[in-house]
């Protein structure tokens, strides 16, 4: 008996080590697994963060990407329309504006509303029977319109995209990139009406039966300081995509994060770690770019002033001089 028990000590001793070894490699793998899971998500999605003055990006992963948009489309279809129209001209709601699958603002055959009115269904409710009309009203037919999308687009520097409809529904040849996004919606901030109508809480629309209150789905608006717009997206093969707008202190950024499932969080994140890592300066008081760091091209315009005025530089400092073009 004496010696059996001298035996069982060691053997409890040795299961309860291999216990824990147990307990501890498990903990360690579910922790390895659980980042590498936080990094596979991440690898999936593509992020900007750009100035709109300068055109510089501030932050960038998967930027080239290709991704489905989904309604985010709607920013350029806002811009292309806005040049297109005159905010006051009266449409009336065709029959194939009328019933279109997705979001919708329930626009009926017949029912009139100006530009302005549909431009604020479009970008605050993401009404795609809106993007529908506009897209007759601005081009005449859905492919005329996209022509013009794709045309428009090229001229902001998007080098990545194919636009096929003015709402974002899904098509396997409608894509673009954060970075062409980020490009297209900088261009777009630089209308005064774009960034009026989209940085606007809530608003009322038409008359009588046709009256329709608006709130804007843009949470960011009244949740981040200085934040401005722009628009949100959603498809099943495009994930959870979201474009947003802020300013402080004279810098004007948009960002873009695509297929993320957390995009308010990772949007604010990603806001917050460019305000506080950059401020503006006047581009006058940079260096003449000597071929080394980064460069910030500038032009002047028929007054003599210079275009942009300003660049975002890294508060921490940073080796940026002006080419002057």
């Amino acid at each position: 008996m004496r010696s059996e028990r001298k035996n069982a000590r060691p053997i409890r001793v040795v299961a309860a080590a291999v216990t824990f070894a147990a307990v501890l490699l498990i903990t360690v793998f579910s922790a390895f697994y659980a980042e590498h899971r936080a990094c596979d998500a991440a690898s999936f999605s593509g992020e900007v963060v750009m100035e709109v003055s300068s055109g510089r990006v501030l932050h960038a992963v998967g930027e080239r990407e290709r991704k489905y948009p989904a309604s985010t489309t709607k920013i350029l279809t806002a811009l292309v329309v806005l040049e297109s129209l005159p905010l006051g001209l009266t449409v009336r709601i065709p029959a194939q504006a009328a019933g279109v699958e997705g979001s919708s603002v329930y626009l009926k055959a017949g029912e009139e509303f100006t530009v302005e009115e549909l431009l604020y269904a479009l970008m605050l409710r993401s009404g795609n029977d809106a993007a529908v009309a506009l897209a007759l009203a601005a081009g005449g037919s859905i492919p005329r319109f996209a022509s013009m999308m794709n045309e428009r687009a090229k001229a902001c520097g998007a080098e990545d995209s194919n636009f096929v409809n003015p709402h974002g529904l899904h098509d396997d040849g409608h894509y673009t990139t954060a970075l062409d996004l980020a490009r297209i919606t900088a261009e777009a901030y630089k209308n005064a009406d774009f960034r009026r109508i989209v940085s606007t809480r809530s608003t009322v629309i038409g008359e009588g039966e046709s009256r329709r209150y608006l709130a804007n789905k843009n949470k960011l608006l009244g949740t981040f300081e200085g934040a401005n717009g722009v628009k949100t997206g959603y498809t099943k093969k495009s994930g959870r995509c979201l474009v947003g707008g802020a300013m402080r202190k004279g810098m004007q950024l948009v960002g873009v994060v695509l297929d993320r499932y957390d995009m308010w969080a990772a949007m604010k994140d990603i806001f917050t770690r460019a305000f506080d890592a950059y401020e503006m300066r006047d581009v006058l008081s940079l260096p003449h770019f000597s071929g080394e760091g980064e460069c910030a091209e500038v032009r002047f315009d028929e007054r003599g002033e210079p275009v942009p005025a300003r660049v975002p530089v890294l508060r921490s400092g940073e080796k940026i001089g002006v080419r002057f073009v």
